[in-house]
């Protein structure tokens, strides 16, 4: 004898297959709304992909792109999401769900954001629909939560440069002068996310790295890289005082210092 709960979800299966093959389309969307409502998102959004494009020009058509949006949004598929709240803000600039849709619309990138090493793509789109959203609604009650994120989602970004520059040291001069590339990545990144919390290890690479470019130079470049050394130990130390790493940049100018003659 069947349970009561797998007699349920027959019921409710044959409804919906009843609902799926509908052409009442007002019939329709009031149990797209049910299922919304039930947190059935995979259910909402199959009818409301059907509905959407029916009901363009309609009292219908705003709501239900709307909820379209919102239902790939439960269901964690937020890059779908995101597409819909974008073609709903941009259809209805001034609709009733505009600031929702501009705010989810970075909101779920955000959520899908993916690890540093792997391409940020994705990233960089959460951080354009976060921005516009605070161009558009800075004292939103949102608006805090939005700052907050995008920094976070800054630091990402800049967490994705030093392990490219700390990747860059580690080469070394494998099949190159990795330790230039790496200094130049540190320069860029602290110009691109000044006021990152990595900013003193991009700095004590880069005077690492100034370092080593010394001992494998070639003669005629030697003292401009030794003055290299002194001047990026100045940039750290007059930054950091009494930073973590004092020490280890007080011995690689002492070694650059000594080497340095007064002949240009």
């Amino acid at each position: 004898m069947m349970s009561a709960a797998v007699l349920f979800s027959l019921s409710s299966c044959g409804e919906y297959n009843k609902i799926l093959k509908s052409t009442d389309y007002e019939l329709k969307y009031s149990y797209a709304k049910k299922y919304f409502n039930a947190k059935q998102y995979s259910k909402s959004a199959t009818l409301l992909d059907e509905l959407v494009p029916i009901f363009k020009g309609t009292a219908y058509a705003e709501e239900s792109l709307y909820l379209l949006a919102q239902s790939y949004y439960g269901q964690e598929d937020y890059q779908t999401a995101s597409q819909y709240f974008e073609n709903y803000y941009k259809t209805y600039p001034k609709g009733e769900y505009t600031e929702l849709s501009r705010y989810y619309s970075g909101y779920g990138l955000y959520l899908d954001s993916p690890d540093p090493k792997l391409d940020q793509s994705q990233t960089y789109k959460a951080i354009e629909q976060l921005q516009l959203y605070l161009d558009y609604y800075p004292q939103s009650e949102r608006a805090p939560e939005a700052q907050r994120i995008l920094f976070e989602l800054q630091e990402k970004l800049a967490l994705k440069e030093l392990l490219a520059t700390k990747l860059y040291f580690n080469l070394g001069t494998y099949m190159g002068n990795n330790y230039l590339s790496a200094v130049i990545t540190a320069e860029n990144a602290l110009k691109n996310y000044p006021y990152s919390k990595y900013r003193e290890e991009f700095m004590i690479i880069m005077l690492r790295s100034r370092y080593e470019l010394a001992r494998v130079s070639v003669d005629e470049k030697l003292q401009g890289r030794y003055r290299d050394v002194v001047d990026e130990y100045y940039n750290y130390t007059n930054e950091y005082p009494e930073g973590q790493y004092l020490k280890e940049a007080q011995k690689y100018f002492e070694y650059a210092n000594k080497r340095i003659t007064n002949t240009y």
